[in-house]
């Protein structure tokens, strides 16, 4: 069955979905058709009224909407309630600035006027991921929905429950019938809406592999896309730093969500200098982390999401010790019940070794020692991933400079926190392409119309 709710903690089958039929599925493609020809004349004041109320929803109901998800995945409660304050957050922010985003752009030609001016282009489906199932829901259709576009979602198979609790939101918040479309269907069925001319654009964030093969059908169809993939973003720690400031940004870096974050912070790369006080202080604090119920407010280390998850982490940690890595701490699965994986730290992580390629997505962290600041940087653009990254330094310049010298989609200077809806969020190489949040997330699926008014002679 594709879709089914299991707890992490305990194992526990909460409830279990069947795949829509084809029959239903032509129907909500219909519907969302229907509802994009009226949808797409609305007004941006019109559009912002649902979605200002979708969000005061999520305000409102935090701790359902919290409890659901760490039932599901096994987020921890704190940090599921940050994640539903900041899905309201994002879903405000575009009702209050896609007019503005969207307004028309006066061009100056040497004749005439001219302006660029922004239209919807219709049905979007988007393909999205477990780790955060209402903030990836929200950063799609905040922008999308408030551009003119609707929207039709494939959820992933382990938070069914998490994707109709978010269609419901915005029933609730007088969505029309087909502006956001919960679709519980299979991959075949998915690719049959890439397919489908009713469909004009294709949003995923997932893995390498998924990311492919979206976008291949995508391209086949000439549709655009985005693509929000994996990362292995490097933590460079130079030999000014404050590691008072930065231990514990290192530890949140790789342990919040359990370190299932596309833009965690997973390669340490620490001047030489610096590297054995670093790397004590930071193992003494990923030791001391303790399981437990992910709905108890003090515990510290919450599960894996799924069963298969832990399995395939623990599988990428004896592939890279058979290949000569070290495991400093961890490495093995926690001796209780529930998908929970003690924190691990690898070290001696040699180029050929499958360890130091791979994305690790999950409570464990790669540790590099390095001789400088040219070799942090050249050890960090030596990835085949591009998303985030972050330099810890008391020199901002310095901090500046390196920022400017890594081949990602974001850096951050002694701090790594990318939880603001102004920020554009997205990477290159592996990690994708397209940008999600602030300006740039609401430009992805509209359509640029050029517009040019002049009174001139045809050429001769």
């Amino acid at each position: 069955m594709t879709y089914q709710s299991l707890n992490p903690f305990d194992g526990k089958t909460l409830q279990s979905f069947a795949d829509i039929a084809d029959a239903e599925l032509e129907t909500k493609l219909a519907t969302a058709q229907t509802c994009y020809e009226g949808w797409r004349l609305k007004s941006y004041a019109e559009r912002a009224t649902i979605l200002n109320k979708a969000a005061e929803l999520l305000h409102a109901q935090v701790d359902t909407f919290a409890h659901t998800m760490t039932l599901e995945m096994g987020k921890r409660i704190g940090e599921a309630r940050g994640e539903v304050e900041f899905s309201a957050r994002i879903l405000a922010y575009y009702a209050k600035n896609a007019e503005r985003f969207l307004a028309p752009v006066k061009l100056d030609p040497t004749v005439g006027e001219a302006h660029m001016e922004s239209s919807p282009i219709g049905v979007i489906f988007c393909v999205e991921p477990w780790n955060f199932p209402y903030y990836q829901l929200a950063r799609i259709a905040g922008p999308h929905l408030m551009a003119g576009n609707v929207l039709v979602v494939k959820h992933a198979g382990i938070v069914p429950r998490c994707a109709i609790a978010f269609e419901q939101l915005l029933i609730e918040a007088g969505a029309p019938a087909g502006l956001y479309t919960n679709l519980l269907i299979s991959h075949d069925q998915s690719n049959r809406i890439i397919d489908d001319p009713r469909v004009k654009g294709v949003a995923l964030t997932g893995s390498v592999a998924a990311g492919q093969s979206i976008a291949a059908r995508a391209g086949k169809n000439l549709k655009i896309s985005s693509m929000e993939l994996g990362g292995s973003d490097a933590f460079i720690v130079l030999d000014d730093a404050d590691l008072d400031h930065t231990i514990p940004w290192a530890v949140w870096g790789r342990m919040y969500n359990t370190g299932q974050t596309c833009c965690a912070a997973k390669r340490f790369i620490v001047v030489e200098s610096v590297a054995d006080a670093f790397l004590a202080r930071f193992q003494a604090v990923l030791s001391a982390l303790k399981a437990g119920d992910p709905l108890d407010e003090t515990t510290t280390l919450g599960p894996l999401s799924s069963e298969p998850a832990l399995v395939q982490l623990l599988g990428q940690v004896d592939a890279a010790v058979a290949a000569g890595a070290k495991v400093l701490i961890g490495g093995k699965r926690v001796d209780r019940p529930g998908s929970f994986m003690q924190p691990t730290i690898l070290t001696d992580i040699a180029p050929d070794n499958p360890a130091f390629r791979d994305e690790f997505f999950g409570p464990v962290a790669s540790f590099y020692r390095v001789k400088d600041e040219a070799a942090a940087i050249a050890l960090a653009n030596d990835s085949d991933f591009g998303l985030g990254g972050s330099v810890w330094t008391q020199d901002e310049a310095r901090g500046r400079r390196v920022a400017s010298a890594v081949e990602t989609g974001m850096m951050f200077i002694n701090n790594i926190d990318w939880t603001d809806a102004e920020l554009p969020f997205g990477g290159i190489k592996n990690s994708g392409y397209g940008r999600e949040l602030g300006d740039m997330g609401i430009q992805q699926f509209v359509n640029k119309k050029l517009v040019r008014v002049a009174k001139m002679a045809a050429p001769a």
